[in-house]
């Protein structure tokens, strides 16, 4: 597809695409604003490469695609309060995000978009992930879906962190001074199924990071339906896989993604910056 000098490639069968021909610090027309919003739509997850963005720029380039957000838990960079930063150093022994999930989905309202800005990567190592759970919903049996149907997953923000997020970040030393200690734990119910409030498709709305439970349902009850969904949402023909560059900016939909961030660069340092979209309220 192109828009003006826009050409947008897609990475994969089942999702993303690369957009080259476009500066997105620069002034950008309607008609390019709109080839790269369809483009969103249509794949989940663009890329685009060679950029060079300040904190602030990445800011107006969530701007393209909604509101952007606070993100509760990190404080903001160069004095924006939308933007922070993600770091690994080679003292880390884990890494932010190296799981399967999709952002924020235990806020009452999910953040619906996230742009992820590659600031410095490893040579080799530090990829990261997706998968479109449009077609994890899509290749489920009739039987599934009608039992999946009304049910209502219960979401918390603290599932991965024993011992509290402080606990985790001290095994991220670059990040623990960005730490927002008095953040409060979140917790909400959304629809196991939900609809896109753009496309009208239906996609599969739980991971394994942030999903606890099912409403009405004990934890353990929940846990095999959960694990099972959890597994068939990141088979392999329904995934693509971003190689990172400096100057890399990819601007995913966390509505119908997961997405997981790997780490395997253990002697290497590896920082990026990101930006959340605000979102609404899952149906």
């Amino acid at each position: 597809m192109e828009s003006d000098n826009i050409d947008i490639r897609p990475m994969a069968g089942a999702m993303g695409a690369e957009v080259t021909g476009i500066d997105l610090g620069g002034e950008l027309s309607n008609s390019m604003r709109e080839a790269i919003h369809q483009a969103f739509l249509d794949k989940q997850m663009i890329v685009f490469r060679d950029q060079s963005l300040s904190a602030a720029q990445q800011v107006e380039v969530a701007r393209l695609f909604g509101k952007p957000a606070v993100y509760p838990y990190l404080a903001g960079v160069d004095g924006v309060p939308e933007a922070h930063e993600l770091i690994k150093t080679p003292e880390d022994p884990v890494n932010f995000g190296g799981v399967w999930h999709s952002d924020t989905t235990y806020k009452p309202e999910p953040d619906m978009g996230t742009v992820l800005y590659a600031c410095e990567v490893p040579d080799s190592g530090g990829d990261t992930l997706f998968t479109n759970t449009y077609l994890a919903y899509d290749a489920l049996s009739d039987g599934m879906k009608a039992m999946l149907d009304g049910l209502i997953a219960v979401n918390d923000s603290e599932k991965l962190y024993p011992g509290g997020r402080a606990a985790r970040l001290d095994k991220l030393s670059a990040m623990k001074g960005a730490y927002n200690d008095g953040a409060e734990a979140m917790r909400s119910e959304h629809p196991v199924v939900r609809s896109h409030p753009e496309t009208g498709r239906k996609s599969l709305f739980v991971n394994g990071s942030h999903t606890v439970q099912f409403k009405d349902m004990t934890v353990e009850e929940s846990k095999p339906l959960l694990d099972f969904l959890s597994g068939h949402a990141v088979r392999p023909e329904f995934t693509c896989r971003l190689r990172w560059q400096p100057g890399t900016v990819a601007v995913w939909d966390n509505r119908c993604t997961q997405h997981f961030a790997v780490n395997d660069y253990p002697d290497d340092y590896r920082r990026m910056r990101r930006v959340t979209i605000e979102g609404d309220k899952p149906v």
